[in-house]
C-alpha cells in the first residue's frame, strides 16, 4: 500500500493542474483520497471502464467519474494505465476478437460487402470501417466485463487485506495481554 501511494499524485498537484482548474475544488475532497472498502472497487471499475471505453483521455474521464461516484480518484485515475502505447496492440487485438465473437461476421459476409463495392477505394473503407466496427464493439465489451470483474476482485481483495490485518491487531493485543496477565 505504501508503494502505491508513493507514486500516485497528490491531491494538490491534481488540483493544480491547469485542465482541472475549473472543477479543483471538487478535487479537494478528502473522502475521494481515502482508501475505503466503498471507494477502492469503484476507483477500480471507474478506471477499468474508462481505459477501455476511450483511447484518449482516458485519466481524465476516469477523475470526472469518480467525483459523482465517489470512488478513489488517484486509484481510478492510475488503473486507466491498464491501456498504455505498450499494451495498446495485445488490448486491440483482444478487443478486435471479442467483437468478432459478439458479432459473429464472418469471412462471407466481409466478402459480399465488398463485392458490392466496386471501387477499391471503396472497398478498403468498407473494410477499414468493418473492422474499427468489431473492434469498438469488443472494447465496450471489454469495458463493462473488465470493470464489473474488477469491482468484484478488488473488493474481495480489499476485504481479505483487511481481515489479514485485523486478524495481526488481534493477535499483537492477545500477546500483549497475556504478557499483561503473565507479570501480575
Amino acid at each position: 500500500m505504501d508503494l502505491i501511494r508513493k507514486y500516485m499524485p497528490t491531491r494538490e498537484g491534481m488540483a493544480d493542474n491547469r485542465y482541472l482548474a475549473p472543477i479543483a475544488h471538487r478535487f479537494l475532497s478528502p473522502e475521494l483520497w481515502r482508501f475505503t472498502r466503498r471507494s477502492v472497487p469503484r476507483g477500480v471499475a471507474l478506471g477499468l471502464f474508462s481505459a477501455f471505453v476511450i483511447p484518449l483521455g482516458q485519466v481524465f474521464l476516469a477523475a470526472f467519474l469518480a467525483l459523482p461516484a465517489r470512488a478513489n480518484v488517484p486509484l481510478a485515475a492510475l488503473v486507466t494505465f491498464v491501456t498504455n502505447p505498450f499494451t495498446i496492440a495485445f488490448w486491440l487485438f483482444i478487443a478486435n476478437r471479442v467483437g468478432q465473437f459478439i458479432l459473429r461476421i464472418d469471412a462471407s459476409a466481409a466478402r459480399v460487402a465488398s463485392e458490392q463495392m466496386q471501387s477499391s477505394l471503396w472497398a478498403s473503407v468498407v473494410d477499414f470501417f468493418e473492422v474499427a466496427g468489431v473492434t469498438v464493439v469488443g472494447f465496450m465489451v471489454l469495458a463493462v466485463v473488465t470493470s464489473s470483474v474488477g469491482y468484484l476482485v478488488s473488493s474481495a481483495t480489499w476485504r481479505i487485506f483487511i481481515a489479514r490485518k485485523r486478524r495481526k491487531r488481534l493477535k499483537k493485543m492477545e500477546m500483549r495481554l497475556d504478557q499483561r496477565l503473565d507479570a501480575n
